[in-house]
């Protein structure tokens, strides 16, 4: 869900945004867009030239539009995968963390030996993230039950609207004004992906399944604020000369963190709704741990490196493949057909999400990448 895009996302903002992307949609995702880490950038050895890199991240020659878009794929991917697996939420949700978790402590352990670990205060920050990222899972899982994998994963980009608000009311930021001209936008797709305008439209219960998915964007926004809040606290403390810049990462400790929690978390809460099983079969497990390492990890590093080296409205396009991919896939793979109104609902989410998250004029964006080096 990896992942990870909130309203006026500079090149800075994405910095601080460091623990963002659960690797759906995101800066990220943003993205599911925002998602993303501004300590990772140390990882990445590669000097940056307009928003492109001479050489690629982590000392590979992997361009970061080319790893941004193979994030936001893998994603998309998430949605499909947990479809496959047939199980309940409790039990999607607690597995796709679990089997994520031994990828991500060793990535973890790596990190803190590099840079330092979390503070207190940090880490009490990624215990409550941890368990807002539990309600989103449960809840996009049962949305996906419910509406499908592609409309939820369409849905669930409701967060790049809410992490704004709860910024502007807990922080006090100013809210720009594309922001609040999207906003009905977004709100008129989300009537009509929910199927209220027409009747038989496709999905078990396209209805709930979009309060589920709105639900769960509530709790992802709610886990990104936070995260974004510890990544403030550590370059705060790097300023004021608390922590050396060399000792900023702490990107990959907070998001396995969050996933431990939200393992713990969902096993609780998922027994009491709608039920677990520890033993839902081979099949099952398998899919879910298809979920836990190409959405959960491969996707979010992917994100996370490559979102500080590209100019915000770069990632903002290029972290709409998720949605648009879980779409195409959901049909190809499921044979799901939502309704026309159902495609034009999401076509106006995902054009406002995109309005709020990017700062530059499409065309103008177009015009620069198509003439820039990187593009031949």
């Amino acid at each position: 869900m990896l992942l990870r895009a909130t309203e006026a996302l500079t090149r800075k903002e994405l910095r601080n945004w460091s623990d963002q992307t659960d690797g759906r949609s995101g800066p990220i995702p943003a993205i599911k867009q925002t998602n993303t880490a501004q300590t990772n950038t140390e990882q990445t050895n590669t000097a940056q030239t307009g928003g492109r890199t001479e050489r690629g991240l982590a000392g590979t020659r992997l361009p970061a539009p080319v790893a941004m878009a193979a994030g936001a794929l893998c994603v998309s991917f998430s949605a499909i995968l947990i479809e496959l697996a047939h199980t309940t939420p409790g039990t999607a949700s607690f597995y796709r963390c679990a089997l994520a978790l031994p990828l991500l402590v060793g990535l973890a352990l790596a990190e803190r030996r590099r840079g330092g670990g979390l503070t207190g205060g940090q880490w009490i920050a990624v215990v409550v993230a941890g368990a807002m990222f539990a309600g989103d899972m449960l809840l996009w899982t049962q949305a996906i039950l419910e509406v499908g994998a592609g409309l939820s994963t369409v849905l669930v980009n409701a967060q790049i609207m809410i992490v704004p608000l709860l910024a502007w009311s807990v922080d006090h930021e100013r809210i720009a004004r594309r922001f609040v001209l999207s906003l009905p936008v977004m709100l008129a797709g989300m009537l009509l992906v929910g199927g209220v305008l027409e009747n038989g439209v496709p999905g078990s219960d396209p209805t709930w399944g979009t309060v589920h998915a709105v639900l769960a964007a509530v709790c992802y926004s709610m886990l990104l604020f936070l995260l974004r809040r510890v990544g403030q606290d550590r370059v705060g403390q790097a300023k004021a000369g608390g922590t050396p810049e060399h000792q900023r990462g702490r990107a990959v400790q907070a998001y396995c963190g969050v996933i431990a929690v939200s393992a713990v978390v969902s096993l609780v809460a998922g027994a009491l709704w709608h039920g677990v099983s520890m033993a839902p079969g081979w099949a099952a497990i398998g899919w879910l741990a298809l979920v836990a390492v190409v959405g959960q990890v491969v996707g979010w590093l992917l994100v996370a490196l490559a979102a500080p080296r590209l100019p915000s409205e770069v990632g903002a396009a290029l972290l709409m493949l998720t949605p648009i991919g879980a779409l195409v896939l959901g049909a190809v793979v499921l044979g799901e057909r939502p309704s026309v109104l159902q495609l034009v609902g999401s076509v106006l989410i995902l054009a406002s999400a995109y309005a709020a998250s990017s700062r530059s004029n499409p065309v103008a964006l177009i015009r620069r990448w198509t003439h820039s080096p990187a593009a031949g």
